[in-house]
């Protein structure tokens, strides 16, 4: 059976890395996929990639930054379905250097895209899950949001910021019937680790329990679950899914 059998979702970010996979993953379980991106031809990929899979997803252009660009998005969804019952907050991106070497560009940005974004996406989709009675906000959080990383003060306060985000939404909107979690992937092989050295990625899955990075399929499988109505009483949760690199 699948688990996410015609759940309307709406996946940021999804034309690449744990976005695509995600995408994949709930055409897999049965989603109507919306796959919201900035890179048009990446979109049209991936809604391929979907459909070959037996499911019904339209693709998006998306800037999370960009208000009037979410609400657009958002408001064609509602009413091409009516409804909307899953957003996978993914969108994300990175720009590392030491706090004493950063600049108001890189910190801005970073902020922009993976907190503001988030926030902007789930309060455009909010009323809808509220006046549904029903719905799931799922949040990319990440390891470095829970314990730091060297370089990445922007990225850091940007997930440590979405963990707030979801455990305030979780008290706000649970008694509306609305869920929202967070995931806090470990190192994960997507193209945004295509700029380490491989002698840096060596020495990362050597931390890992497991001894290996992980792969989006695997991020992918936990929202899965968190999405679907097996997680109905996960509510405000943060999942590490890292290979137990912070045991």
């Amino acid at each position: 059976m699948q688990r996410l059998h015609d759940k309307v979702s709406i996946i940021t970010g999804a034309a690449q890395g744990i976005g695509l996979a995600t995408a994949l993953k709930f055409a897999q379980e049965g989603a109507i996929v919306i796959v919201c991106d900035v890179n048009q031809t990446a979109i049209g990929d991936a809604v391929k990639q979907c459909e070959a899979l037996g499911a019904q997803a339209i693709g998006y252009v998306m800037d999370v930054t960009q208000r009037a660009s979410v609400d657009a998005v958002v408001g064609k969804v509602k009413e091409q379905f009516g409804r909307i019952d899953v957003l996978v907050n993914n969108a994300g991106i990175t720009q590392d250097a030491r706090l004493q070497k950063m600049t108001l560009e890189q910190f801005d940005r970073v902020i922009d895209v993976n907190l503001r974004g988030v926030f902007h996406c789930a309060q455009a989709v909010a009323d809808t899950m509220t006046a549904q009675g029903k719905g799931v906000i799922l949040n990319a959080s990440s390891v470095v949001g829970i314990y730091g990383n060297f370089g990445q003060t922007n990225y850091a306060a940007s997930k440590f910021g979405v963990i707030g985000f979801t455990k305030t939404w979780s008290r706000e909107l649970g008694p509306k019937g609305v869920r929202v979690n967070a995931v806090a992937p470990g190192f994960i092989t997507t193209p945004m680790l295509s700029t380490v050295p491989a002698n840096i990625l060596k020495d990362l899955a050597a931390r890992v329990p497991l001894k290996r990075l992980g792969q989006p399929e695997e991020i992918a499988n936990v929202y899965a679950f968190l999405a679907s109505d097996e997680a109905s009483y996960v509510n405000g949760a943060v999942i590490e899914v890292s290979g137990g690199m912070s045991v």
